[in-house]
């Protein structure tokens, strides 16, 4: 759209070159010791020749890790204010560590929202996979329940328009899922990946775009993406208020439901999109979820029904704080046992040999890195009950 040509900014030029094995891109970073109560601050220096990282302790001036390969870690993940895990400890990258690295990787990311409307959100697994297969990182995500004051709010710029009641009713009819996604010019690049806002005019004139996939007409056109800066930053600060002001509710009912929470590599593989696919292709209805990343106390305190019961605790511990997790809640008619039957054995391999069919057989790794996290009998009331915790805490 004009408006957002007129807001883009201009990246820097990519480099067209080889990263040679002695280029190195410097970060200041804080980790939060639990065990001290504090946090410490690094500097991250990354090789990406080689995929090698290294790291110096800030406060006491010497070296905390040599350096070393490590796969875990992308040139694409470094931007100011990611989360990054370097052998397990998740560090916040909060400022460049030379100029270097700020000619070099500043300002390339920008934000935006990306809105799935109500009439799209059962194509939900689908939008997603065309997001990360876009090039998109999804940073932010939830789904929510906009009341007509919120709705209203929304669409401003569309008080005086003779369409504004129907527009106000079709948001508010049910659910939609709101996301903060990044990539270079994001603006840009999502307003592209829409389409034209009339899904009919979207078929003709842009037939591969998600209103021409999944829209029916100008107003129930699938999703939404703001035009500019100025309209990014307010939308986004409606839907993930920043100021401690309560956003948009979750749209969680806390009854006949169990709680699947997919882990760190699934989603930093992409496969959350296609995940969500086959829950909806099972028959299972998700009701309500959200991205968040936990820290190992929450962590440790979610999972105390398997302390001192299952001999890989403290692995999974660590996995499920290693990045963003999406938290969802499960509707089904007897949830907690079809929904297990869904996830298949803790162990992919095993799940691979006896049930080739299910999620974990499907998108497994290893027995921590299993793609999903299920309640896994139907007496485990605490943790049924960390559902609602779970998301009540979340829904602020």
């Amino acid at each position: 759209s004009p408006d957002c040509q007129q807001s883009r900014r201009i990246p820097p030029s990519p480099r067209l070159c080889p990263p040679n094995q002695s280029e190195r891109f410097v970060f200041i970073t804080e980790w939060y010791d639990p065990n001290a109560s504090l946090f410490r601050r690094y500097e991250l220096l990354y090789y990406p020749g080689d995929g090698s990282v290294e790291m110096h302790d800030v406060k006491n001036r010497r070296t905390f890790l040599k350096r070393t390969r490590y796969d875990g870690l992308h040139l694409e993940d470094l931007f100011i204010g990611n989360k990054v895990n370097v052998f397990s400890r998740q560090l916040v990258l909060i400022d460049y560590g030379d100029q270097y690295t700020a000619r070099q990787l500043g300002s390339r990311k920008e934000k935006t929202l990306a809105l799935i409307k109500p009439d799209a959100v059962s194509k939900a697994g689908e939008i997603i996979e065309i997001i990360n297969k876009a090039g998109f990182t999804i940073t932010k995500l939830k789904m929510m329940m906009l009341s007509r004051k919120e709705a209203a709010d929304f669409h401003i710029d569309h008080h005086s328009k003779p369409f504004f009641n129907e527009l106000i009713q079709f948001i508010t009819s049910g659910p939609v899922i709101a996301m903060e996604i990044l990539k270079d010019d994001a603006i840009c690049e999502w307003k592209r990946l829409l389409g034209p806002a009339n899904s009919v005019v979207a078929r003709a004139d842009a037939p591969g775009s998600i209103r021409a996939l999944f829209g029916a007409d100008g107003i129930r056109n699938a999703a939404h993406g703001p035009d500019s800066f100025a309209c990014a930053a307010r939308e986004m600060e409606l839907f993930f208020p920043s100021s401690g002001v309560c956003g948009p509710a979750n749209s969680a009912k806390f009854t006949n439901c169990t709680c699947c929470i997919i882990k760190p590599h699934a989603i930093s593989e992409g496969k959350f999109g296609t995940i969500w696919r086959v829950f909806r292709d099972a028959g299972f209805e998700i009701s309500a979820m959200q991205m968040f990343n936990m820290d190992r106390a929450n962590v440790e305190e979610f999972y105390e029904v398997y302390k001192g019961v299952v001999s890989e605790y403290n692995e999974m511990v660590t996995e499920i704080y290693s990045g963003p997790c999406v938290a969802l809640e499960i509707l089904q008619t007897n949830p907690a046992k079809t929904f297990r039957e869904l996830c298949g054995p803790a162990d992919p391999e095993i799940a691979r040999h006896l049930r080739p069919g299910t999620l974990r057989a499907v998108f497994g790794k290893s027995k921590i890195q299993n793609a999903v996290h299920c309640t896994d009998l139907p007496e485990d009331g605490l943790l049924e009950e960390r559902i609602d915790v779970l998301f009540y805490s979340l829904k602020n």
